[in-house]
């Protein structure tokens, strides 16, 4: 399950996505998971599906590759659209339980809530998948830039964030290796009743701490005996170059928002 996890991960490329500016990225993917929130027919969020893989064609990012990486989060569509079709009522009848019944505006609302979930995730997988960690750190420090103003510390937080979206991979990474271990040594969290798998995942837990406060102390002894120091000028070695097919690509936005209110209406 582990290795599927795909939220955090760089994967480089020489493709029209990889080469577009960060900063409008991460405002397209902003805007665009605002409008996905706008979808309110079975059009609008189709004609969101097509839009999320026309960018994913662009990135050359393969669909299974994509949906294997949902696989992690897939209990959590699943009990979305469960909560839907047992509290959301209204239409016809479908199915009747005696407890409760499954009436078609549960089912039509469960399933847009977990279309509106699958583009939220998807969205924001394609810009990690398609922009380094480096990149979305100075993105980040460069659109906080006005915050220094009122001594908010921006380096930090870019900072900060940028190691939390780097160290998800590395930590599935070594829980991966640490469920093999375990698995080795007798003890198996892939089957099982539901009771023992959540015995087997405690003992899971110990050695995953010790390995995350073990992998941020070596990183700040590294950043101190560097001597790094958040607080000084710094310079960045990479510079930010917001073009023209930056303009143009953020542009389609609004295109997509006027498709959004013609299909709502």
């Amino acid at each position: 399950m582990t290795d599927k996890l795909i939220i955090g991960r760089y994967i480089p490329g020489n493709t029209i996505i990889h080469q577009l500016d960060s900063r409008m990225k991460m405002i397209f993917v902003l805007l665009f998971m605002v409008l996905i929130f706008f979808c309110n027919s079975w059009l609008s969020y189709c004609f969101m599906i097509l839009s999320v893989l026309f960018i994913m064609y662009l990135s050359k990012i393969k669909l299974w590759f994509l949906i294997k990486g949902l696989t992690p989060v897939m209990i959590l569509f699943i009990f979305t659209f469960v909560m839907h079709l047992i509290v959301t009522k209204g239409g016809p009848v479908l199915i009747d339980f005696k407890i409760f019944t499954v009436e078609q505006n549960g089912v039509v609302q469960g399933t847009f809530i977990v279309l509106r979930l699958v583009l939220l995730v998807m969205i924001s997988t394609i810009m990690t998948l398609t922009t380094s960690p480096i990149s979305l750190t100075d993105a980040i420090e460069s659109m906080l830039r006005p915050l220094k103003k009122i001594k908010f510390p921006v380096h930090e937080m870019a900072m900060m964030m940028s190691i939390s979206l780097r160290f998800i991979p590395t930590l599935m990474d070594e829980l991966e290796r640490i469920i093999k271990a375990q698995t080795s040594r007798g003890s198996d969290v892939t089957s099982g009743s539901i009771m023992n798998r959540f015995k087997a995942i405690i003992p899971l837990l110990i050695p995953m701490f010790i390995s995350a406060f073990k992998r941020a102390d070596d990183l700040a002894i590294a950043m101190e005996a560097r001597g790094y120091n958040a607080s000084n000028v710094r310079t960045t070695y990479r510079k930010l170059n917001w073009r023209m097919r930056d303009t143009l690509a953020l542009s389609t936005i609004i295109i997509i928002a006027i498709v959004i209110y013609l299909l709502r209406n």
